[in-house]
């Protein structure tokens, strides 16, 4: 059974309704004379969206900033109409949209819990045998009689989601609030998601920025793309595909950036005048397999001699995790740096990313520790799946070379070359 249905949804906004004097004078003029006057085309937030949701099913939805995927909540929550289109939901619907933003500064934890409760539908006997385990929750068992506005920022959001999650309703919409308080306050707020999800069945609908939790937490995705549903189906898919589209953006900005210096933090000492992957043949590459070998060429300038500077290359992803770096402190011989231009090269025998892009960053340090160069996404490259995927996209992050046995029987994996390998 359907619980949500929305049928050729699409909400506009009139934006920039204010004119200079000169416009209103000239429109005006237009109007006297009979002739068309310029009128400004509304703002499609939303553009003829389709799509229904089951009862017990878990949505998510993804996209860019942007892309519409709050309004639409909006529009799920009854707190705005589409311009056309209809949107039917059936049951009562819990919108868990901004944390703690109900609560009252002048009153106490306990009085904020029942009037907050109060105004969300709880009755006054289910606050009574909810409230012990709310203040569990927030961790707030010394501070519940406090005014709140003696409260710090994280114990308001922890309160505001106890008593947000603690509401019964057939559905629930979450609109990045999972990432409140610290760590390990993250981890309960995470844990009390999926206990609502998995075992009282509630149907969620999920807009995160976390891509991880999406593909953990749901049964479905849906992507969206400047107010239109561009996919919808099973997570792991949808989300390899927001992912690419992310990396083709990445990809496209550097190449033309062309290195700008707002990316480099540096001293002047010195300059980096080339980057680049290459392949075993020193000619420049865009992608390398999974597995394969990885080798960064840099090129630096350095403005005067060094004695042994510490020269640190390393990969993160396209949203500034940090995969791995190596340092030149570590050779047995640290080489010393004349003025003058210098080749590096950073090579990983063995890449272990699955398929995906990834970026090149360095850190040059001198010999007193004190930091001279620092530069992030200084160039780009894809990872090519191996030729014997099992399913794509991978439920893992790293593609590492294993060895099995079976009844203590060793089994060999089987070597397949790289036809296709990208030189650039």
């Amino acid at each position: 059974m359907n619980i949500i249905e929305v049928s050729h949804a699409t909400k506009e906004f009139h934006l920039g309704q204010f004119t200079s004097l000169k416009n209103t004078a000239v429109n005006t003029l237009n109007r006297l004379r009979g002739k068309p006057v310029e009128v400004q085309k509304p703002f499609r937030a939303l553009e003829d969206i389709t799509f229904s949701v089951r009862a017990g099913e878990v949505l998510g939805i993804i996209g860019h900033n942007g892309a519409g995927k709050s309004t639409l909540l909006k529009l799920l929550a009854n707190v705005s109409i589409p311009t056309r289109g209809s949107v039917s939901v059936k049951g009562k619907v819990n919108p868990l949209i901004e944390v703690g933003a109900g609560l009252v500064p002048e009153l106490t934890g306990r009085e904020n819990i029942y009037v907050n409760g109060s105004i969300l539908g709880m009755t006054r006997k289910e606050l009574d045998r909810k409230f012990e385990d709310m203040v569990a929750f927030a961790e707030l068992e010394e501070f519940i009689d406090t005014p709140i506005k003696r409260y710090s920022s994280g114990m308001k959001v922890r309160l505001g989601f106890a008593i947000a999650t603690s509401i019964e309703s057939d559905i629930l919409i979450v609109d990045e609030v999972l990432a409140v308080g610290d760590l390990a306050f993250q981890r309960k707020c995470f844990e009390r998601m999926e206990e609502i999800i998995k075992r009282q069945g509630r149907t969620v609908l999920l807009v995160s920025h976390n891509i991880r939790q999406v593909e953990r937490l749901c049964t479905r995705v849906l992507l969206m793309d400047h107010g239109k549903i561009t996919a919808d189906g099973d997570p792991l898919f949808v989300t390899d595909l927001f992912y690419r589209q992310s990396n083709e953006r990445v990809d496209n900005y550097h190449k033309a950036s062309q290195l700008k210096k707002t990316k480099i933090d540096s001293t002047g000492e010195v300059e980096l005048v080339n980057i680049e992957v290459i392949n075993e043949l020193g000619q420049p590459s865009e992608a390398i397999p999974s597995g394969g070998t990885l080798r960064v060429r840099l090129r630096l300038a350095f403005n005067r001699a060094m004695e042994r500077p510490e020269i640190i290359v390393g990969t993160h992803t396209t949203d500034f995790f940090y995969l791995s770096a190596s340092s030149t402190a570590t050779l047995a011989n640290q080489p010393d740096m004349a003025a003058g231009i210098h080749d590096i090269e950073y090579i990983v025998p063995s890449f272990p990313l699955v398929a995906g892009t990834y970026c090149v960053r360095c850190a040059i340090f001198d010999q007193n520790r004190r930091a001279i160069f620092d530069g992030e996404s200084l160039c780009t490259f894809r990872v090519t799946p191996p030729p014997l995927e099992v399913r794509e996209p991978p439920v893992r992050n790293l593609s590492l070379p294993t060895k099995w046995r079976v009844d203590g029987v060793g089994y060999d994996t089987m070597v397949v070359p790289h036809l296709d390998r990208v030189t650039g």
